[in-house]
């Protein structure tokens, strides 16, 4: 958290400072009629918008206007520089707020933030805080986390997920977060992608439905709705289809699927990647971010013929669109300056710079001093995101409704978090094992995932790349089965010293991971060896797979007589509790191919059946 000595950047043109920070949620009232000069009509909400943003436009400074197009990571500021700087965005990437950060956590540091830029700002334009609430608020600590998007496109709900995108954007306006960079509308060619988990399907109308609904309940009836927040469809355009070694990005560990190339396909193109965001700009999406990844060898953060012509000449869209996380610096390394050029020249309005907030301010003024960015080209980001704001009506709603922060984990979300999660659920293989028979005596419960919320959750949890352990409160699976079992039924975490259990449910799962780091050469599942000699202590045998994607267990097969793809399904373990009992059917049938083996992907060779097709799944 940016809490050091107040350093005020030096930048040419910056703004004049004007007040001071104030810490209550009560924003400073400046009379329209104010004798500093300021022409305030562009708070008179009976106007319209495009006359507000006029107003507004023609009023802002250089380096006004070029604050409004850059996003900084909240941990790299320090007091003062959101209203110095002029931003017009904060992010906060991946983590969460001072350690495990709570509502009340969230809401002071995005409070904080928000005074500053309303307060300590010549015009007072409210910033708009983002965050990856990509399945539910992860980073919040007591948040409700849902089934990650993979699971949910295994349940194919529309009405489901609208609730979902709902309940989210609750708990996120609660802490004052207007803005979610989700959702993802990849549609995943390659299933060793490490974001395959953030990807509905491999069916482009499952993707289309899907992410359109969540848009509805994010944003609700209405923008401008206080609790409504702000859907990205991202990312924009290709992401899920690079080619397998395609990637020169390296973070640790050489990635190989994520940030890559796609091939330039216009049919590709037109069938399965552009139908998903035609449907998320009919349900109202305002806001796109763009790919890391390239497009026919061009990356597509300077791809003017996608961020342009197509997104906006052939989808219509008229909302703004925001960079990755130093997403723009990747066309040129070699030369930062012709990287902004190229990149805010294609159709990105907001730059998404989350340590370099003067460095790309300074670039941006010499590109416009320089005639390589025109003064139209400004105008226009600018007025774009002003236009979003005012929909939003963040002029007039800057901070939180105090009363709000009793939604976070309410029983309400909860309840459909265990809905989503009974509804994820898929059976690949049922030999009599299912449901748990009521006259069960003992049931013992083993395996990695057993016990481990952060399991559960996956990547996108407290942290970027999320990890194993005890990191957020929920039900663990071992929890929701001891709470449905009931008296008369044993269950025990790991096998009994001795002696003969009626069921063991292992639960099996991948170590977390997030983006590039996820990026998998053979789709194995560690764990697994857990299986060995259950066969003897154990009347049935329940292999529950929690992970990300499908993964490679066919040699596991013969041995265990019932398997459930439960996905990443988040907090709520009583839903998994709740279909191995037979409480609820199993009603989930597989958003993706689900291969024999490693060579069955990208795609099984001709002649080849996969070991379970898209659309499969029993029931009971």
């Amino acid at each position: 958290m940016k809490r050091s000595a107040i350093v005020a950047l030096a930048l040419t043109g910056a703004l004049l400072l004007a007040g001071c920070t104030d810490s209550s949620t009560t924003r400073t009232t400046i009379s329209p009629t104010a004798s500093d000069g300021i022409d305030r009509g562009y708070l008179d909400q009976s106007l319209p918008i495009a006359t507000r943003v006029d107003i507004l436009l023609g009023q802002m400074t250089q380096a006004e206007k070029f604050g409004q197009m850059t996003q900084v990571e909240e941990n790299s500021l320090k007091t003062g520089d959101v209203a110095s700087l002029g931003l017009g965005s904060v992010l906060h990437g991946g983590g969460s707020v001072g350690g495990k950060g709570d509502v009340d956590a969230w809401k002071s540091t995005v409070v904080e933030n928000q005074h500053e830029a309303v307060d300590d700002t010549r015009l007072g334009i409210p910033i708009l805080y983002g965050v990856d609430a990509v399945h539910g608020f992860g980073g919040m600590y007591g948040a409700t986390v849902f089934p990650q998007q993979i699971g949910l496109g295994a349940a194919n709900d529309a009405s489901l997920m609208t609730r979902i995108g709902k309940a989210t954007a609750q708990e996120m306006s609660a802490a004052g977060i207007r803005w979610d960079f989700a959702p993802v509308l990849a549609v995943p060619s390659d299933i060793r992608w490490g974001r395959t988990y953030e990807a509905y399907s491999q069916n482009p109308t499952i993707v289309a439905n899907l992410g359109a609904a969540y848009i509805r309940g994010l944003q609700s009836a209405s923008l401008s709705d206080p609790s409504a927040v702000l859907a990205t469809a991202k990312h924009f355009i290709g992401d899920g289809s690079t080619v397998y070694g395609s990637s020169t990005q390296v973070i640790d560990t050489p990635y190989l699927l994520d940030q890559g190339n796609t091939p330039a396909d216009a049919t590709l193109l037109s069938d399965t990647l552009l139908p998903p965001y035609k449907a998320a700009l009919e349900a109202g999406a305002q806001s796109v971010m763009a790919t890391y990844s390239s497009w026919g060898g061009q990356k597509v953060h300077g791809d003017a013929a996608l961020l342009t012509d197509t997104l906006r000449g052939k989808l219509g869209f008229t909302g703004f669109v925001v960079s990755d996380w130093a997403g723009c610096d990747q066309i040129n390394p070699s030369n930062y300056d012709d990287a902004i050029v190229q990149c805010i020249n294609a159709g990105v309005d907001m730059v998404m710079t989350p340590y370099d907030g003067a460095k790309f301010l300074s670039s941006l003024a010499k590109a416009v001093a320089g005639g390589t960015i025109s003064q139209q080209r400004i105008d226009q980001a600018v007025s774009r995101i002003l236009t979003v704001k005012f929909e939003m009506d963040v002029f007039a709603n800057p901070y939180p409704d105090p009363a709000a922060a009793s939604l976070v984990g309410s029983a309400d979300n909860r309840s459909i978090a265990r809905t989503a999660v009974q509804e994820s659920q898929v059976l690949l293989k049922n030999d009599g094992a299912l449901p748990i028979p009521a006259t069960t005596h003992t049931i013992a419960v083993v395996g990695n995932a057993a016990d481990d919320m952060g399991m559960q959750a996956g990547g996108w949890t407290q942290s970027w790349q999320g990890s194993a352990g005890t990191v957020i409160p929920g039900t663990t699976i071992l929890d929701g089965l001891k709470k449905r079992a009931g008296a008369n039924v044993t269950v025990t975490a790991g096998l009994p010293t001795s002696g003969k259990v009626d069921v063991c449910v292992a639960a099996v799962g991948e170590t977390p991971y997030a983006e590039g780091k996820g990026d998998s050469t053979d789709l194995a599942l560690p764990g697994l060896s857990v299986l060995d000699g259950l066969k003897d202590r154990c009347g049935s045998i329940v292999l529950v797979v929690v992970s990300g994607r499908p993964v490679i267990i066919t040699d596991a097969l013969p041995g265990v007589d019932a398997v459930v793809a439960a996905w990443l399904p988040g907090t709520a373990g009583e839903g998994i509790a709740d279909t191995l009992f037979g409480d609820v059917p199993f009603t989930g049938k597989l958003p993706d191919n689900w291969p024999k083996d490693i060579t069955q992907v990208p795609t099984a060779p001709a002649g080849q059946d996969y070991l379970f097709p898209m659309g499969y799944g029993l029931s009971d």
